[in-house]
């Protein structure tokens, strides 16, 4: 599944889109979106990526699976603050803030 259609139904549609940033250094790969006191207004992808915490975070966030190819493997929507997710088919993932949808590629 090609990650600009993640927003295929009308409730996900109707969410404001936000762009997709890259972590592209190592410190912002390890911090992610961690240190915001609220949602960001972008998502963020990290590469070589298979498990995410939310240990300190502030807000849930919606993880959007990649494999090498750049298709979608899976979705976790809602992950609350404190806990961990872990996709071993994944190569990458995109922290979503609740309530956005992702629109084309990163």
């Amino acid at each position: 599944m090609d990650l600009s259609l993640i927003v295929a139904d009308a409730a996900v549609a109707s969410r404001p889109a936000v762009p997709i940033r890259t972590a592209a250094t190592p410190l912002a790969r390890l911090r992610g979106l961690l240190g915001h006191r609220a949602p960001p207004p972008f998502a963020l992808r990290l590469e070589r990526c298979r498990c995410v915490h939310t240990v300190g975070m502030r807000f849930a966030l919606d993880l959007v699976w990649l494999d090498a190819d750049g298709a979608v493997v899976r979705v976790d929507r809602g992950v609350p603050p404190g806990r961990v997710r872990v996709c071993r088919q994944a190569r990458a993932v995109v922290e979503v803030p609740v309530g956005a949808s992702i629109l084309g590629r990163p």
